[in-house]
């Protein structure tokens, strides 16, 4: 799905509404939740997805919130806040995006298109916030409690998943160390263009390179830096 709207919404909203649990009553408001703003004339604040994206953070957060309330009854405050903030994150909206291939059905203007934009990490991001506010609004709390659920409940019940993103991660400890930001650098590319997969390579100062693979280039980065951060020894393999 490109540029165009309309008959693309049609033929792809149920791969997407199969993905997010819900069927939408209105499918205009799944329309307007992957509308980004370079894909409207004058980037219309009434057509594009940055309000539903206010809207979903907002829900988000609540039902985080809540989530974290029930499942840990003996957390103190200061534990809830932690696990909170790793949980709400733009990283980990862009990975459920990544997890459901959200990026797929984004409506982009040509430019971007041309720049990456389904890769792009922020632009995932703000489009799942945008699609939790579009089940907000079509199917209440319940139908975005759903998809939070199903696509963050690793993270609520598995405590070593709230690190740090890998590349950001590797680019903290190479600071860290005086030793730069790390470089990448695209090495390969297979398969056809609805499924390929990226092999990226990554190279810091002091150290050899490490690669990664994946069906998108932030996935090969991804994975390429924490196979250097397990190298490394900065992260422990079984984490």
């Amino acid at each position: 799905m490109s540029g165009g709207k309309g008959s693309g919404m049609r033929s792809t909203a149920p791969a997407l509404e199969a993905r997010l649990g819900h069927r939408f009553s209105d499918r205009s408001l799944l329309e307007r939740a992957l509308s980004h703003p370079s894909a409207l004339e004058r980037g219309s604040v009434a057509l594009n997805n940055q309000r539903f994206e206010f809207l979903g953070d907002r829900v988000l957060g609540l039902v985080i919130a809540e989530w974290l309330v029930r499942q840990f009854p003996a957390a103190e405050e200061g534990e809830l806040a932690v696990r909170y903030n790793a949980l709400v994150r733009k990283e980990a909206c862009a990975a459920a995006a990544e997890r459901i291939d959200l990026g797929r059905h984004l409506v982009l203007g040509p430019g971007e298109e041309r720049a990456g934009g389904r890769e792009k990490a922020a632009i995932l991001a703000d489009a799942c916030e945008a699609v939790i506010a579009a089940l907000y609004l079509d199917g209440g709390l319940d139908a975005a409690r759903r998809f939070i659920e199903a696509e963050w409940s690793h993270l609520v019940l598995e405590p070593t998943r709230l690190r740090s993103d890998a590349k950001t991660a590797l680019q903290e400890w190479t600071q860290g160390q005086g030793r730069g930001i790390p470089a990448y650098k695209e090495v390969g590319r297979e398969g056809p263009d609805h499924a390929p997969v990226f092999t990226v390579r990554v190279e810091i100062a002091g150290a050899a390179p490490t690669s990664g693979s994946g069906s998108s280039k932030r996935q090969a980065e991804q994975a390429a830096a924490q196979t250097m951060l397990i190298r490394e020894g900065i992260w422990n393999e079984n984490e």
